[in-house]
């Protein structure tokens, strides 16, 4: 039986676009203009920047990238507006940070040791994935890689349905339950994504989000992550990397204490916050082995002198490994800045990589 959750999707026609104008949502489904020439396609370099295989300039990330954000995943409200989405779980939108969470006091189910009787699971059969890939395959750019944004990740859709304190509870008093409910979630993101790869085109890669950590450590020490969430994550991402994909993580907290775990399931890009991280440490540490992304943060008062100094110095800084992006922020959207930054960024680490790899 389909749940009361699920009938909107079951009922949506897919063929037309349902996201609230100006929402993050909305912004990742809009076409990008093309970019110039370049001695290699945009999507090439980008895939060679992910894997570390020499690119030929730094990529500016986000702005080089197109975003398969699909309406036919409901794991927030579609619309993205105050509502539920098909797992039940109640959302509102913050204005202030432009973005939804679920609303304090969210329970779908009595308890965590009854999530088998009482949670209503997905029925992927009566979403038109089709239609929806069809729609949105239109926006996007051929040059460009194309990133399917898989949000609410295994262990952030456990504490979406429960209350996060009851989350961290279930992995002391719960530990078999739980592990039974992660690889039920692994299952269920290896079906979803298997729509994804079948009905929106060429996909090069998935945008994982799991929100591991606070502002000063991981929620779980490496044991109990190895132990508990990693099972299932892994088996998650080997699905996507048996797939030819390469994997993207979007992961905030101060989570530097997992990044050997994330190498060995095989994740090849992670953009940390870098204000709860330390760049510098990932990128001696780390920086052969995965690629990062960084904000160059523009001011607001800033010159073009400024700009074109500020993209120099991040490049001399950080791209000897052939592994970084460039994440150009703006204090507010400031296209004149930006494709400043973008300009410099293209020319300077052209000439850089060439020198560096003798072309």
């Amino acid at each position: 039986m389909v749940s009361r959750f699920m009938q909107t999707a079951a009922n949506r026609d897919y063929s037309k676009h349902w996201q609230a104008e100006g929402s993050f949502p909305w912004i990742f489904q809009q076409p990008k203009p093309p970019i110039g020439e370049r001695p290699i396609s945009v999507r090439e370099n980008y895939i060679r920047c992910v894997k570390g295989e020499k690119p030929y300039w730094m990529p500016a990330y986000f702005y080089e990238s197109n975003t398969v954000w699909p309406d036919a995943m409901e794991e927030h409200p579609v619309p993205e507006v105050d509502g539920y989405d098909w797992w039940g779980v109640d959302w509102f939108m913050v204005e202030g940070i432009n973005g939804m969470i679920t609303r304090p006091g969210t329970r779908t189910i009595s308890d965590f040791a009854n999530w088998k009787e009482e949670l209503p699971w997905p029925d992927l059969s009566v979403v038109d994935f089709k239609a929806d890939g069809e729609k949105l395959q239109k926006a996007m750019d051929p040059d460009r890689p194309h990133i399917y944004e898989c949000v609410e990740g295994i262990f952030e859709r456990l504490h979406e349905l429960i209350p996060f304190d009851e989350s961290l509870i279930a992995f002391y008093e719960e530990p078999e339950l739980l592990e039974e409910f992660f690889q039920k979630m692994a299952d269920y993101k290896i079906e979803s994504t298997d729509q994804i790869f079948k009905y929106y085109g060429r996909v090069d890669g998935v945008l994982y989000h799991d929100d591991w950590g606070t502002q000063r450590s991981g929620f779980f020490s490496n044991e109990m992550f190895r132990e508990q969430l990693m099972p299932a994550t892994a088996r998650y991402l080997k699905f996507v990397k048996d797939q030819g994909k390469f994997i993207e993580l979007h992961s905030c907290g101060r989570n530097m204490q997992y990044v050997p775990e994330m190498l060995e399931m095989g994740i090849d890009m992670w953009t940390p916050q870098a204000n709860a991280n330390d760049p510098d440490f990932l990128h001696n540490t780390y920086g052969k082995q995965m690629t990062f992304c960084f904000p160059i943060n523009i001011g607001a008062d800033w010159e073009e002198r400024q700009i074109r100094a500020a993209v120099r110095d991040y490049v001399d800084h950080f791209g000897e490994n052939g592994r970084m992006m460039a994440w150009l922020m703006t204090e507010s959207p400031d296209p004149v800045k930006e494709e400043i930054a973008r300009d410099e960024l293209y020319h300077y680490s052209l000439e850089y990589y060439n020198r560096l790899y003798h072309r």
